[in-house]
């Protein structure tokens, strides 16, 4: 695979030649360089396929850690809030790395069209796996990015290599995990359902009657589901992306911690204060000013 990861590298380089993160033509694929580690940085990634062609980068959820680089690949089935670490990059080997996010849609269409796999399992396994590159995955990865140096081709052919690469990801190690995740009322997805309305509403109170309610599960059996998918209770998920879109409002938009607390739904500034420090090991303000710093 070696040659395909020296044109991978040379396709992120080309479209993203300086440091940060890069959106591209299309929508769904966006492309990183990084010269030197990071510290942790948080989002909630949506369904998607994160492959690195250089260096290489860790992902938390809870107390799991998972690390990727060019011999793997890292697939998440639904939008979880993860703590992104770069481990490995320099100025002469910089981290060079590129996401696909995908929709539930297109899993269960390539599934359908293809041979189901042999034993997909009736109970939900985490919605987020690290897997081994394979030859054929790579190539049409590295087929999707060229596609860049071809804008006008992109709304004909991208729709194509985006299904080859949802269809090699089923033929993986964790396909029939992922698999699970787009039949229509399996437990995996009415947990994914769950956590779409929980990220589209994270701001409000959370009714857990009401929300397994909603995915025709019982409070018992949601939980159960539920912190298998994520490693975390439903209200520990809501707390966690509340904290992070918080810290994020804090010092992308100068947000002060009252209103950023208020903005994601604390009705409480010292609840608040107390929470972030209980995850950041800081209060706000003080962890903002570090960051920035």
């Amino acid at each position: 695979m070696k040659p395909l990861l020296q044109q991978l590298a040379l396709l992120i380089r080309r479209h993203a030649p300086a440091n940060g993160t890069h959106q591209t033509a299309l929508p769904s694929l966006s492309l990183m360089n990084a010269e030197r580690l990071s510290e942790p940085l948080e989002s909630v990634y949506k369904p998607s396929i994160c492959v690195v062609a250089q260096g290489a980068k860790t992902a938390s959820v809870a107390d799991e850690t998972l690390r990727f680089d060019p011999s793997t690949y890292l697939i998440t089935s639904v939008e979880l809030p993860i703590l992104g670490r770069i481990v490995e990059a320099s100025p002469e080997i910089p981290y060079l790395s590129l996401k696909l996010s995908f929709d539930a849609d297109v899993i269960l269409e390539m599934a359908e069209k293809s041979n189901r796999p042999a034993s997909v399992p009736e109970e939900p396994g985490r919605g987020i796996a690290v897997n081994r590159m394979s030859p054929a995955l790579l190539e049409a990865v590295v087929r999707l990015l060229r596609l860049l140096d071809a804008p006008d081709d992109i709304p004909v052919l991208s729709p194509l290599v985006i299904r080859e690469i949802v269809y090699r990801m089923l033929q993986g190690e964790h396909g029939a995990l992922l698999y699970s995740f787009g039949i229509i009322g399996s437990h995996a997805h009415c947990i994914a359902q769950a956590i779409r309305l929980i990220n589209l509403q994270y701001d409000r109170p959370l009714a857990i009657e009401e929300l397994a309610k909603s995915v025709n599960m019982s409070v018992s059996a949601f939980h159960k589901h539920f912190k298998r998918v994520t490693a975390m209770s439903p209200l520990q998920y809501q707390k966690t992306v509340r904290l992070q879109e918080a810290r994020r409002l804090m010092l992308a938009e100068s947000a002060q911690a009252s209103d950023a607390a208020f903005r994601v739904g604390y009705e409480s500034a010292s609840q608040f204060s107390r929470e972030y420090a209980r995850m950041y090991g800081k209060p706000p303000m003080r962890d903002v000013q570090e960051l920035h710093g």
